[in-house]
């Protein structure tokens, strides 16, 4: 029942700066542990970042990305800071019962994805 709308992916340069947003309805928003997780052409899933009771960061975007979520808008957003070519993958909205789900590159809900490019 419950739907994630991804949307604010681009073509950016090296260095530069996006911010992501995941919409959700269908669901009690408060109540699910949510994160992002990216997948590049040939490549597997990776977790990116999660929110839900704390914060968890994959070490390849820590200090780099930010995670929050705003439970009056229902959305989720990740703000992307000084990009790379690497980070450069199709972002996924998820949602489950909790970040540890996440962190273990699981979830229970997806969005579509948004394409987010990083040009050198």
């Amino acid at each position: 029942q419950v739907q994630l709308v991804e949307s604010g992916g681009g073509l950016v340069r090296a260095g530069g700066s996006l911010r992501v947003s995941c919409v959700a309805s269908g669901g009690s928003f408060e109540d699910y542990a949510m994160g992002w997780f990216r997948q590049a052409p040939g490549k597997e899933r990776e977790f990116v970042a999660g929110i839900g009771s704390v914060r968890y960061y994959a070490d390849s975007v820590k200090g780099r990305f930010t995670i929050s979520r705003d439970n009056v808008k229902n959305t989720m957003y990740l703000q992307m800071n000084g990009l790379k070519p690497e980070d450069t993958a199709v972002y996924f909205c998820a949602a489950t019962t909790s970040v540890w789900v996440l962190v273990r590159n699981e979830a229970d809900y997806w969005g579509q994805g948004t394409q987010v490019t990083v040009s050198s």
